[in-house]
């Protein structure tokens, strides 16, 4: 009994031990947010003596980031929907029809994990169909990026739902189609949360994509908001911290709202395949 307790002991310990290292740095960034200029510079963990909450309206009107929150809104949701409706529909798929092609077609997508992206390859290809800096353009990359991983999941949790449920919606006169969207796609609730948020937090991070495809300002997304706003401003140290905060807020209220549907979704996921 005794050795059990120690053994809790250690592991809470232990996790303790690996939350502070995400959580200092959280700390560093919002604590120093909130100092006068000379009191970040020094960049320590320390307490702010004096709040600054001006530097939260400095940041928003100099760094315009109004535009780029909206840009990051609409680009992250349309690259997620356009995610999760393939996905889902190609996972059905290659789960229910278990032929050679299809279990090939399905380590092909997987690949897409490992592969590495040819940044000129990309670029020629948007260039040829005319979407280079545009919207659709960068929101049809990401949605491919995403499909990969989406699929991943989607593909294990597909196979946790019994065929019959497939067979009854056909009996009674439903199309293939018609008996995904009514049936097996709300089956598929904790896996599709789990795929939004992490498709979500990663379209929403991604700096390579939109500094290479986006060439107007208007179009920049919060990333690229924050690393102008950094050129600019870089002895201001308070000023960068406040700019980092409110990008990276949303985020963290995303994922604070959806992390209990993260675990399982993602051990569905891993379950069958």
């Amino acid at each position: 009994m005794k050795s059990h307790t120690a053994r809790l002991a250690l592991c809470e310990a232990a996790l303790w031990l690996i939350g502070l290292v995400v959580l200092v740095p959280f700390l560093l960034v919002v604590f120093n947010s909130l100092k006068s200029r000379g009191e970040a510079n020094l960049m320590n963990l320390s307490f702010p003596t004096k709040f600054y909450w001006e530097n939260y309206p400095t940041v928003i009107r100099e760094g315009r980031l109004g535009r780029s929150f909206l840009n990051s809104v609409l680009i992250s949701s349309l690259s997620v929907t356009v995610s999760v409706i393939s996905s889902s529909l190609a996972a059905f798929v290659l789960s229910r029809r278990r032929t050679r092609v299809t279990r090939i077609v399905y380590y092909y997508f997987l690949l897409g994990l490992v592969a590495q992206l040819n940044m000129i390859t990309v670029i020629r290809s948007l260039q040829a169909v005319q979407l280079m800096n545009t919207y659709a353009g960068i929101i049809l990359l990401y949605g491919a990026l995403l499909l990969p991983f989406s699929i991943f999941l989607y593909y294990g949790f597909v196979g946790t739902v019994p065929r019959a449920m497939d067979e009854s919606a056909l009996i009674d006169g439903c199309k293939p189609v018609t008996a995904f969207v009514r049936i097996i796609f709300p089956l598929l609730k904790p896996v599709t949360i789990t795929v939004i948020l992490i498709n979500f937090i990663n379209a929403w991070n991604e700096f390579m994509l939109p500094l290479y495809v986006l060439n107007q300002s208007k179009k920049w997304t919060m990333t690229l908001a924050v690393y102008n706003f950094y050129g600019r401003r870089v002895a201001d140290w308070n000023l960068v911290y406040a700019d980092v905060v409110v990008t990276i807020a949303p985020i963290v209220v995303l994922y604070i709202i959806g992390q209990r549907y993260l675990v399982s979704g993602m051990t569905a996921g891993a379950v069958k395949g």
